[in-house]
């Protein structure tokens, strides 16, 4: 805005003047804060938090857009609305960060630092990125509420996770128990079932001999990990397999050992599958831990936690996974002990923070007991108290509750949640306790030593919307508010991750759901339709984008984008055509405002006092309202942006400023007044729409605008007004609308220039069409520049005119006067000369097998297409010969 003068916009908008300045004033007035207005409904919501390891990505950006649209959304419709920011300290990630840039500045790991020193090295590392993830948050213009700002390890949030620890304990809801976990030997640290991510991969499938300690014969195995063949403890066959029922009860020696091991039946054996004859190795694999379990069979390790084979190898030990296995296989084929090797494919557990593969590791490890929690987060599901949108994932989350399995919740980090268990060196026992403890509670014993590991980032994330809320103080005016929350936006592809466990354990805590419907959106991929990564450099920085194009531009492309649950593109056009937009709602506010006199009141507006035009741009206005309030309502932020882009673009920018440019430069003072009210209740409306989308352009103009409102953040959402409804205006301008494109068509066609007059004649349909047309015979003579327009009923076409038809009528064009036609004919001649010569060209090499069989596909399809083109062209410059020539 141009200092000193209310009513005056730059000529060009430049976010870069704008962005900063405004968001500050939005922060310092308070705008953001909720609680200020106690008597609105509150709407509540959190942000998922994103990690202190770095930067904000375009999926941060995404989620933080529409996350923004439903808060500004509900702030305009009159709610107290309340949005939670906050950060996670993301443990694997954090810490792995933080030993890196150790490891790469001072040469040290965190064992030379010590636990004190490395924790306090992170909680630095967090004090610099956590503070710059916020700076990003606020460049994307996200209205949260700042002086509520959360992270997941505040003392308040420390609290509630202790508390939720100590309570499913005391349940019987968590446990410490040696079980068969997935374990990443590059991050050194357990991993729940949801963070390996699966992928399929070539590898071989080994068979392998295994043969009777009595000499009576062989079992042939068929694995994919020989090298785990060490900490074999049986061979396991189906009962009902007749093929091994007499081998059942016998013993198998194991190759390359002096070990021996029995022949059992288990019906998990699947008798299709492979030879029918299964190792079982309990410490190495979470079924054959099952096996073991019913069989009461040793549980024998030959892989260590940091993934390489063990003394129980043998000659082996030292070698890593994938060393081991071809060392092995070697070994098994020099002593014929290898039948065959066969080539498959098959889905492998991978980290899905690192990319290493998992190994299946037999440790010691907390778990939360899952059946508990999960059955009544499935009766509210399923009684309709939490809503997907959109509704599909409703399904998807019933069915993996359904199945869910015991959660390892225990981490070998040192960042995070400390595992509140002290165990005592003395009597062995195990105490929990919601603060620090110094003494033994069952023997008195001082000799006591805290659990080394720290808690699943996801378990202190899962109490997120009601932790940030101060719980667990009931009491608190927060919670008491605020809690349930109302909504969640988050991407699908965290629904197992976070939303599921938030749900468990608000339903577990509070006796509700923690939100009463999750929006669920997708991922932002490149143009290609690629996941972005570090890796394929097609990652795209938010940041670096809202510095060249503006944090609307920004915004609005990937609002536009979206559908619900559904991943979006990516491309640099899009961007493009968003600023587009922008300097669109720009120019047309320049526009407005320069046409709005000093001290400008608004007129009331009568209907008498209205044109054809104003009552339509005004119905327009309201169906618009109410579009875009039933989408936002239902959380489709792509429709509810296509809706006011074509509002905005065609009908108010495109037609009515034209449209009200012959009562504004008229002489009719009172038609002057009313189209300059019109103007400005329509840029309002359209403004406070368009607001949760692209807030800093919009409060920009707001600022410059005669307004109602102090700033357009705290403005009032537009109505729908009946009064404003006029299907009878909205058809006669799309009859204006459609002759005026039907005039510039035939101009086009014949290549008339803009200040050249023409001579129109409508022969209409019926008297109504008939007035209908006379009514806005001043919008026709202006805009289809005609000096003569005669409108009746039927009536015969001049000689030697154009046709064009239209709703109600048909536009006749007489040529006479418009072109010289024996210089048109001529000109048409030589092009149909040109045509009819490519078209021969080309239909010689067509009919050329040579060309057609060596040729691309592609490239011979485009010489058809070609002559397609030529031919339609051909025929149509025939036509009008033909018609000329008449």
């Amino acid at each position: 805005m141009t200092e000193g003068n209310e009513h005056t916009l730059s000529t060009v908008y430049d976010p870069r003047q704008v962005e900063k300045r405004i968001y500050e004033r939005w922060e310092s007035s308070g705008y953001f804060k909720a609680g200020v207005h106690p008597d609105r409904p509150p709407f509540s919501v959190v942000m998922p938090p994103p990690n202190v390891t770095g930067v904000l990505h375009l999926g941060h950006a995404l989620d933080n857009t529409l996350q923004d649209i439903v808060i500004r959304y509900k702030r305009l419709h009159g709610f107290d609305a309340l949005w939670v920011p906050g950060t996670d300290h993301a443990g694997i990630a954090t810490q792995a960060r933080v030993e890196k840039s150790i490891r790469e500045s001072e040469g040290k790991s965190r064992h030379d630092l010590g636990r004190d020193a490395f924790v306090e090295r992170v909680w630095d590392w967090k004090a610099q990125y956590g503070s710059a993830i916020t700076r990003q948050i606020r460049a994307l213009g996200s209205s949260c509420d700042w002086s509520r700002e959360r992270f997941t390890m505040d003392p308040g949030l420390s609290e509630a996770v202790r508390e939720v620890f100590v309570r499913l304990y005391d349940k019987g809801l968590i446990y410490r128990g040696n079980r068969i976990i997935n374990w990443c030997p590059r991050c050194a640290t357990a991993l729940s079932d949801i963070e390996v991510e699966h992928k399929d991969v070539q590898g071989s499938l080994y068979h392998i001999r295994y043969p009777l300690t009595d000499g009576t014969g062989e079992v042939v195995i068929a694995t994919t990990r020989p090298e785990t063949m060490f900490a074999d403890v049986a061979v396991a066959v189906h009962p009902d397999d007749e093929r091994y029922q007499a081998m059942v009860g016998k013993t198998v020696r194991l190759p390359l050992t002096d070990r021996e091991i029995p022949v059992i039946a288990d019906s998990y054996v699947d008798k299709g599958y492979g030879t029918g004859c299964l190792k079982i190795t309990p410490a190495h694999d979470p079924n054959d831990f099952e096996v073991g379990e019913r069989h009461g069979l040793e549980k024998l390790q030959c892989i260590d936690a940091d993934g390489r084979l063990n003394a129980l190898a043998g000659s082996f030990q030292g070698l890593s996974r994938e060393e081991g296995r071809a060392e092995v296989v070697k070994a098994l084929a020099a002593g014929n002990h290898l039948v065959k090797e066969e080539q498959i494919d098959h889905a492998v557990g991978h980290c899905s923070r690192c990319d290493t593969v998992v190994e299946p590791f037999l440790s010691d490890q907390w778990f939360v007991q899952m059946d508990a929690l999960a059955k009544p987060a499935l009766e509210m599901v399923r009684r309709g108290e939490l809503n997907f949108v959109p509704a599909r994932f409703t399904k998807v989350f019933v069915g993996w509750l359904e199945n869910v399995r015991d959660w390892c919740i225990s981490r070998q980090l040192w960042w995070g949640h400390r595992i509140p268990a002290w165990y005592c060196d003395d009597c062995g026992q195990t105490s929990v306790s919601k603060t620090d403890i110094n003494v033994c509670s069952h023997c008195g014993s001082s000799a006591i030593h805290q659990d080394e590991d720290v808690l699943d980032t996801w378990f202190s994330s899962a109490l997120w919307p009601f932790s940030t809320l101060e719980w667990p103080n009931v009491d608190a005016a927060d919670f008491k508010r605020y809690y349930p929350t109302s909504t969640l936006v988050t991407g699908y592809d965290i629904l197992f991750f976070w939303v599921a466990r938030m749900v468990f354990m608000g339903v577990e805590f509070t006796g509700k759901t923690p939100f009463e419907t999750v929006v669920l959106h997708g991922l932002v991929r490149d143009a290609e339709g690629q996941k972005m990564s570090k890796s394929k450099g097609n990652g795209i920085d938010p940041i670096e984008v809202i510095e060249q194009y503006g944090a609307d531009s920004l915004r609005f492309m990937l609002a536009t984008s979206t559908s619900p649950g559904n991943d979006q593109r990516f491309t640099w056009d899009k961007i493009e055509g968003a600023r587009n937009f922008i300097n669109k709602i720009w120019n047309a506010s320049r526009f407005v405002l320069m046409n709005l006199p000093d001290g400008f009141t608004p007129v009331d507006l009568p209907s008498a006092s209205l044109d054809v035009a104003d009552e339509w741009i005004l119905h327009r206005l309201s169906e618009t309202v109410t579009a875009v309030t039933h989408h936002l309502d239902q959380y489709d932020f792509g429709e509810a942006a296509r809706a006011m882009y074509d509002f905005a673009w065609d009908d108010f920018c495109d037609w009515y400023i034209e449209f009200s440019k012959l009562a504004l430069y008229g002489e009719d003072e009172a038609r002057k007044a009313v189209a300059q009210t019109v103007l400005h209740k329509v840029l309002t409306s359209l403004l406070t729409l368009l607001h949760p989308y692209i807030p800093f352009v919009t409060e920009e103009i707001w600022q410059a605008l005669p307004k109602t409102s102090e700033a357009l953040i705290i403005a009032e959402w537009p109505h729908a007004e009946e009064a404003v409804s006029n299907e009878s205006a909205a058809s006669q301008m799309n009859f204006v609308m459609e002759a005026i494109r039907a005039v510039r068509n035939v101009r086009a066609e014949l290549q008339v220039p803009p200040s050249k007059q023409v001579s129109m004649q409508i022969s209409c349909d019926s008297e109504t069409s008939a007035r209908l047309f006379e009514e806005v015979r001043h919008y026709l003579a202006r805009f289809c520049n005609s000096n003569d327009i005669q409108i009746a009923v039927g009536g015969e076409a001049p000689e030697k005119s154009i046709t064009q038809i239209v709703s109600g009528a048909r536009i006749h064009i007489p040529q006479a006067g418009l072109i010289d036609l024996d210089a048109e004919v001529a000109r048409l001649r030589k092009e149909e000369t040109r045509l009819v010569s490519e078209v021969e060209r080309i239909e010689k090499k067509l009919n050329n097998q040579g060309f057609v069989a060596k040729a691309p596909a592609d490239v011979v399809e485009k010489e058809r297409a070609k002559m397609e083109d030529y031919q339609q062209k051909l025929t149509a410059v025939r036509e009008r010969i033909s018609d000329l020539a008449e």
